[in-house]
């Protein structure tokens, strides 16, 4: 069982959608994560959402005119995907077992992001599982995008992956780091609790 089942036992969907509606009305930006993916591919570029939940990064990039894919284990939040953007294909599939071919997915995303803590609540062990299989969609230059907490302050449970494991899963996998940021703002990242990192497939 993966980390975020134990968490949330499946039926957060609701909640966690009610949540950034709250700080949307509030005024915040809750759509740092597709700007920042859109700043790295053009319109038009296929985006796989790894961990998608109920789909608030890839309805915004699929707005932006990208050909976005979201996967996640969670019918809960999947719900509310479906719900909102049922025009957009949404697929539930474990990430340690992801098939493409079996959901008939073609295999040449432009990118991959993993936003929302999805590598340290994964199920323990299946981590360089899940950037295997996900660095397997890509097209060759291909780029995988991942944030996630690293220490307590940043996390819904106790760290689970480091960096330096987290880019051993990743050379593994053929990926090569490009860049690490502290924010989906994209500020410079000085070894805090919190980082998003920027893979190519490919040296």
């Amino acid at each position: 069982m993966s980390r975020w089942q134990e968490l949330t036992g499946g039926k957060s969907g609701g909640e966690y959608a009610a949540r950034f509606e709250a700080l949307a009305r509030s005024g915040k930006d809750v759509h740092g994560e597709a700007s920042f993916c859109a700043a790295l591919v053009p319109a038009g570029a296929r985006v796989l959402d790894a961990g998608c939940g109920t789909g608030r990064v890839m309805i915004r990039l699929a707005e932006l005119g990208y050909d976005c894919v979201g996967i996640d284990l969670d019918d809960s939040m999947l719900d509310v995907a479906r719900e909102r953007a049922p025009h957009l294909p949404w697929f539930r599939t474990d990430l340690a077992e992801f098939d493409p071919a079996a959901l008939d997915i073609a295999t040449d995303f432009d990118l991959v992001v993993a936003a929302g803590n999805v590598m340290p609540l994964l199920t323990p062990g299946t981590e360089a599982a899940v950037v295997e299989r996900l660095a397997a969609t890509l097209r060759p230059g291909g780029l995988l995008v991942a944030g996630f907490g690293l220490d307590a302050a940043h996390l819904p449970v106790p760290p689970t992956i480091t960096l330096a494991e987290y880019d051993g899963c990743c050379a593994a996998a053929g990926l090569t780091l490009l860049d690490r940021f502290a924010t989906w703002d994209a500020a410079p990242y000085e070894d805090g609790g919190y980082a998003v990192s920027v893979h190519r497939l490919g040296a």
